[in-house]
């Protein structure tokens, strides 16, 4: 006898795609709300005029004494002049990153006027942000930002005070991040004019003549 011979019954494999539609929603809608909450984290910067026809006092408006100037230069070091930068090595010190060095330094520089701006512009900041926990609703990001840029500017419970100007110069030896972390300190001492600047010969000249690495 004659086996028949066996048929193997063809089955059709299809694939359903439309889960693959709902989770590439899902995911285009995540990515969508993480692009929109998320803030970009800026710096402020302010240039140094290129303005052939601006006069020099105009380009120095601030009194000598509410003016640092800050070195960074090589091997990490740091230096300043507090006050006018001059061609006598003296006027030139020495000191450290962080909170006991340029930190304190700027917190504790005390003008020809015997104020301290630094701390008046922080302790109107401090003030500031007691009112924004305590009343959060009122004191929204764009109405706390306002208020800081008033303070920064020097305008405190409607006086005004002359706050102080930074001026930030970097050698050709001194790293990115030393720049970066005198930004920095600009921002945790909240100083609302500082400028980055060249080195001049003048600067070249003084630091050359204390034996600093540049």
């Amino acid at each position: 006898m004659k086996q028949k011979a066996s048929r193997q019954k063809k089955i059709n494999v299809r694939v359903d795609f439309t889960p693959m539609v709902d989770m590439m929603m899902l995911l285009i809608t995540f990515f969508m709300l993480c692009t929109s909450l998320a803030k970009p984290q800026t710096m402020e910067l302010s240039m140094p005029s290129n303005d052939k026809n601006l006069k020099d006092q105009d380009r120095s408006v601030t009194k000598a004494s509410y003016t640092i100037t800050i070195y960074a230069v090589g091997n990490d070091q740091i230096y300043y002049v507090a006050g006018q930068v001059k061609d006598d090595p003296s006027c030139l010190k020495k000191t450290t990153w962080g909170k006991d060095g340029i930190r304190k330094v700027l917190l504790t520089h005390v003008t020809e006027d015997g104020t301290t701006p630094v701390q008046q512009v922080m302790a109107a900041k401090a003030a500031l942000d007691k009112k924004k926990l305590s009343n959060p609703k009122k004191y929204t990001d764009s109405v706390y930002n306002a208020e800081l840029s008033k303070i920064k500017g020097g305008d405190i419970d409607g006086q005004h005070i002359q706050t102080m100007t930074v001026i930030i110069k970097a050698t050709d030896d001194a790293k990115y991040k030393n720049v970066i972390d005198a930004l920095d300190e600009m921002q945790i001492c909240s100083i609302g004019k500082y400028v980055l600047d060249k080195i001049n010969p003048q600067d070249a000249a003084l630091l050359k003549k204390a034996g600093v690495p540049m």
